[in-house]
């Protein structure tokens, strides 16, 4: 009889506990199937705050100048005292030529000049001596005209007219004496200019920096015949090619539709991977001009480079600010919806419920965009996945925390 109501009393107990655990179970799983009906989302707060419009490119540096150093006159290198890698600066001696014939010529000018000076002494003195004898006969002259009006036919006509034509013709004579003296002045300067010249000439046989920079590349050696650089029918070799590194042109190609925001003074950020330096920079000029066969307008940069950190030819990674909107509502790019010409965002509304809303946007950076209209500032839209959620759907919103890129791509106040 015990054991008969053991063992029933265990079986009841038994059932107990199996209803009481599918209780509990039952309870749990409507609970997950609640939670399951009930997705959540990802959403992100409409803000104020500041879009900049930035322009990627990649650069590359350019010497601000290069110059093919030739010579102004033709010889042999006597001596070279530079080669490829030294710097230089402006005035420096680069090389000295030889030229036999120059020197000679140059004596020549000077015994030109010295010969001019003796001809101009010896027509002053052929001016003074035709002066001198003007004053003997034109007093002559008038002596004997005196005499011949105090005393009319004492003196004979014929005498007296000679006396005059002699007065006039050394008067004549001394014109034309002054006239001599003027064409020895103008083959004096002729002289002079031409010694100056050939003096010049012989000055260029020294071979100077026409300005500070880098010796990029060397064409000629000690005792090599040099053509002058002043001939356009012939092809002259250069000494060096020098370039001007102390300041250098960063050059972008700037893209057919960014052309319309460059301007002098854009500010552009640079960063040189190559020697892991960082600085800011301005757009200094551009050409005006998009090329027909890449659909770009190169624009400069000029980059400080006393130092020579940095080399010709190397590259840069360039963001030139091209347009900045202050104080507008922005919203994350993942949360825009392009549809053809059809633009909008899934809003969730306070009951949690989604919402289509047509917007219209603006200026667009790299991780936000400008709303123009169809939001309000605090809305939440959702920044991912939208083909998962349906309009009227119910949603656990889940806000992101979002960090700006500050001063480059866009900013905002609020964030």
């Amino acid at each position: 009889m015990w054991k008969r109501f053991s063992f029933l009393l265990l079986a009841g107990l038994t059932s107990v506990a199996a209803l009481g655990t599918a209780a509990c179970g039952s309870k749990s799983n409507g609970s997950d199937a609640q939670a399951a009906v009930v997705p959540s989302a990802s959403v992100a707060a409409v803000k104020r705050g500041s879009i900049v419009h930035t322009l990627s490119l990649a650069g590359q540096f350019q010497p601000y100048q290069v110059v093919d150093v030739h010579a102004k006159v033709s010889g042999y290198i006597k001596d070279i005292y530079v080669d490829i890698g030294d710097k230089v600066h402006e005035g420096q001696v680069l090389a000295i030529l030889e030229v036999p014939e120059l020197n000679a010529q140059l004596k020549g000018t000077v015994a030109d000049v010295a010969q001019s000076k003796d001809e101009i002494v010896r027509a002053e003195h052929e001016v003074a001596r035709a002066k001198s004898v003007h004053a003997a006969l034109h007093a002559d002259y008038a002596r004997l005209k005196q005499a011949s009006q105090a005393q009319p036919g004492l003196i004979a006509q014929q005498e007296l007219d000679d006396a005059q034509a002699k007065d006039l013709a050394s008067e004549a004579q001394i014109d034309a004496a002054k006239s001599a003296l003027a064409a020895d002045k103008q083959k004096s300067a002729a002289s002079v200019a031409n010694n100056e010249r050939v003096s010049a000439l012989e000055d260029y046989t020294k071979v100077t920096a026409p300005l500070d920079g880098v010796i990029i590349w060397r064409y000629a050696d000690t005792g090599a015949l040099i053509q002058a650089g002043t001939s356009s029918d012939t092809q002259s070799l250069p000494i060096v090619k020098l370039s001007q590194s102390g300041l250098l042109r960063l050059r972008l190609p700037v893209p057919e539709d960014a052309v319309s925001y460059i301007h002098e003074g854009a500010t552009v950020d640079v960063q040189v991977d190559a020697v892991h330096r960082t600085f800011a920079g301005k757009v200094v000029r551009f050409t005006r001009n998009v090329s027909l066969a890449t659909r770009t307008m190169e624009t400069e940069i000029d980059v400080e480079n006393k130092d020579l950190s940095l080399t010709p030819g190397m590259y840069a990674n360039t963001a030139i600010q091209l347009e900045q909107h202050d104080n507008v509502l922005t919203i994350p790019e993942p949360a825009v919806i392009q549809d053809g010409n059809k633009t909008t965002v899934l809003v969730v509304d306070s009951d949690h419920r989604v919402q289509i809303r047509n917007i219209q946007i603006g200026l667009q950076g790299s991780n936000r965009v400008e709303v123009k209209s169809g939001l309000q500032e605090g809305d939440l839209v959702i920044t991912g996945a939208q083909t998962n959620y349906q309009s009227g759907e119910v949603v656990t919103p889940k806000l992101e925390q979002t960090s700006l890129n500050n001063g480059i791509t866009e900013q905002s106040g609020d964030e």
